[in-house]
């Protein structure tokens, strides 16, 4: 659906010659994807991983391109049976794509269910001007579901994806039930006083400037600067590879993705050539409201990368269920679906 055999040709032979770099780290896993691991991924995406069988899958989900304002998004729209369902909004976030709601899509029948391809990322419609900010997203999502007809629905998201859910509660009260989300705007941390903050959510500041400092040098690198590192990171499947995977296996649970997974949500990229347009919500500014007064349902989940107390959270939204679970991380909806079903359709009952 959104690629072509010869560029397929084009990746097996690029990773054939794919030339091996070491560092005095390259063993060390706390240092980034270390060389082993890097190289048995490479080797199997080279010799053995079958791109048409996962495409062809995805292709077959119920995909629709609807008119939103000066441009096109890309969804899949999974109707309910009975007409009158209530619909939820699943908002993917960096670094993956609609593949992250895979598995959530079959348990969730029941209700219409609209699954953009957010801009700038894998299967969307190409992003070729700048300025594709989360808040001009989440203007293009309310349009597009405008087009769908839908005038009510609760809307689901992380990551990037979980941001621009609050921009479309606080753009569209009139539409948004309720939220789902499994993080606030990492913005937020940047206007939050700790002066004027429960103990613990000025702890949280905190251990969020640590993690910051110690992992967030891709976040610097992306905003700062998105040409250097797309070329880099477009021309090179073995680089694209250890930048992505890092994030999709240190930001989950251990065995959260086969090695055929992983390699499937970075093929996402490459096919697509997205890794750079992908970027865009983290160059572009975001403007965010005070406070927020959607009712909210806030799933935190052990293995993700910095998740927020409620006391902080209850700053910015009006949480009226907090959720902790057992296990689970970053990419909640694929690594625990049922977990992540049972908290939208807590969602979908504050929304009436």
């Amino acid at each position: 659906m959104c690629t072509l055999i010869h560029m397929n040709d084009d990746l097996r032979e690029r990773l054939q010659q794919t030339r091996r770099v070491r560092t005095p780290w390259s063993a060390d896993g706390t240092r980034g994807i270390s060389g082993t691991r890097l190289d048995e991924l490479l080797e199997r995406w080279a010799n053995g991983y079958d791109w048409g069988v996962h495409e062809r899958r995805i292709g077959e989900c119920p995909w629709v391109t609807v008119r939103a304002g000066d441009t096109e998004l890309r969804v899949i729209h999974q109707r309910s049976v009975d007409p009158g369902a209530p619909v939820v909004v699943l908002l993917h976030g960096w670094p993956d794509s609609v593949l992250r709601f895979e598995r959530v899509l079959p348990l969730l029948a029941d209700i219409h269910v609209v699954v953009p391809a957010l801009p700038g990322f894998p299967f969307a419609a190409p992003l070729t001007v700048a300025g594709m900010s989360a808040n001009r997203i989440a203007g293009i999502v309310a349009d597009a579901l405008d087009e769908l007809g839908y005038s009510r629905y609760t809307v689901s998201g992380g990551d990037v994806g979980g941001t621009i859910a609050e921009l479309l509660a606080a753009e569209h009260p009139d539409r948004v039930v309720a939220l789902h989300l499994t993080n606030i705007a990492p913005q937020r941390a940047l206007s939050a006083d700790p002066a004027k903050l429960a103990p613990d959510a000025a702890a949280y500041l905190d251990r969020s400037a640590r993690w910051f400092r110690a992992e967030g040098g891709y976040i610097a690198e992306q905003s700062t600067r998105p040409n250097t590192l797309a070329v880099a990171l477009g021309d090179s499947p073995a680089g694209l590879a250890a930048w992505i995977i890092e994030k999709l296996e240190s930001w989950s649970e251990e065995s959260a993705f086969t090695a055929d997974e992983l390699l499937t949500w970075v093929t996402a990229y490459w096919v697509t050539g997205t890794i750079g347009t992908s970027f865009a919500t983290y160059v572009e500014p975001v403007a965010l409201p005070d406070r927020i007064d959607t009712p909210t349902v806030l799933s935190v989940f052990p293995r993700d990368i910095k998740p927020e107390p409620r006391s902080y959270a209850e700053v910015f939204l009006n949480v009226c269920d907090y959720v902790e679970h057992q296990a689970g991380g970053h990419f909640a909806a694929w690594e625990q679906p049922e977990a992540y079903v049972g908290d939208v359709h807590r969602a979908i009952k504050l929304g009436g």
